[in-house]
């Protein structure tokens, strides 16, 4: 498969400056992207793993890392990070992710019914 030069040159301008600034977590977070929006799911997963682990308070991570192992069908792994992104958007009192992390679980839910 040959990506498009767009997303390999995003990728390579994130890994430099992972490079110098390895725990900024909106550059972890851009690489999940970017890597998911390719299909490397090795390295989308990397990147996610970082996240949930080393930035557990990083929300904006959650939504997405619960819809990339829902489809790898890691249903218990997904059902866990949306459940932690939503505690997590409860504490933070952040109510427009609460409703989309809340919307996205309920969603899953349903098709995994």
């Amino acid at each position: 498969m040959v990506l498009p030069k767009t997303n390999m040159k995003r990728i390579d301008q994130l890994l430099n400056m992972l490079e110098t600034e390895p725990n900024d977590t909106f550059l972890l977070y851009a690489a999940a992207l970017e890597y998911m929006a390719i299909g490397d799911t090795a390295q989308t997963n990397h990147y996610f793993e970082i996240l949930l682990h080393s930035h557990p308070n990083y929300l904006a991570t959650y939504y997405h890392a619960a819809q990339f192992y829902a489809e790898q069908a890691q249903t218990d792994k997904a059902k866990q990070t949306y459940e932690n992104g939503i505690a997590l958007a409860l504490v933070q009192k952040n109510t427009k992710t609460l409703a989309e992390l809340k919307n996205a679980y309920t969603n899953f839910c349903m098709e995994i019914e």
